[in-house]
């Protein structure tokens, strides 16, 4: 049985705020990659540019630099806001809200292309037939395109979690008390470097192996009414 001095708790709530930070940040990198592509493809210019700028700017700086900019910046910017209106009492962006921000804006600019192909895959006789149903922009949207959407999407998006799933621990930097963090503090007072970071690296392979089967299991649903008969 290995000695964890009273850490396994600590580091057990620490997978919990590290599952939470990724399911957060997916669900927002969700939306902003749905956004993304479909400003990519559409006949509006300006909608074009904002989203080929955000998918440039984002996927070209690190994600730890997107991490301390979003966390130290917002502070600045919110304190900038307040002080218009008077108010002058220090206001902090809290980590976990850095830290969804961050991910989901990095998930996001790499999902927007993800889905931006999916979207494109699809056939124009689809878009044809579910507006001689009389269905229209939105209904046809949800009943026809977004399942095959997911369905073709479903795999690029699955390997996009599993990394995001490790960048969640950039954001022990900023004070999150994820696995990395609580991993941090157990090393600095037991001094056992290796025995805790060896933990924390079977804690994240763990929730990696957890978020595969997930994963699988999803693409199989998706994709079961393809291979009936």
């Amino acid at each position: 049985m290995i000695d964890l001095h009273g850490f396994g708790d600590q580091l057990l709530q620490g997978a919990v705020v590290t599952l939470e930070l990724a399911l957060s940040s997916l669900f927002v990198g969700l939306i902003l990659g749905l956004l993304g592509a479909s400003a990519k493809l559409s006949s509006v210019k300006v909608f074009r540019w904002i989203a080929h700028g955000y998918t440039t700017i984002i996927r070209g700086i690190p994600e730890l630099l997107t991490v301390l900019i979003i966390y130290f910046g917002a502070t600045s910017v919110l304190m900038s806001i307040a002080g218009l209106f008077g108010y002058e009492e220090y206001i902090e962006v809290g980590a976990f809200a850095a830290g969804v921000t961050a991910l989901g804006l990095t998930f996001g600019a790499y999902a927007t292309e993800v889905f931006r192909g999916a979207l494109q895959s699809i056939p124009k006789g689809q878009h044809e037939a579910a507006i001689a149903l009389g269905m229209g922009p939105v209904r046809k949207f949800y009943r026809i395109i977004l399942p095959q959407v997911w369905r073709i999407a479903l795999p690029g998006l699955g390997n996009l979690f599993l990394v995001l799933l490790k960048d969640t621990a950039l954001v022990s930097v900023v004070g999150l008390d994820d696995i990395m963090r609580k991993a941090n503090i157990a090393v600095s007072s037991t001094k056992e470097a290796f025995l805790f970071y060896l933990v924390a690296a079977f804690m994240y392979l763990a929730l990696t192996i957890i978020s595969m089967a997930f994963v699988s299991y999803m693409e199989k649903r998706a994709s079961r009414g393809l291979t009936r008969g």
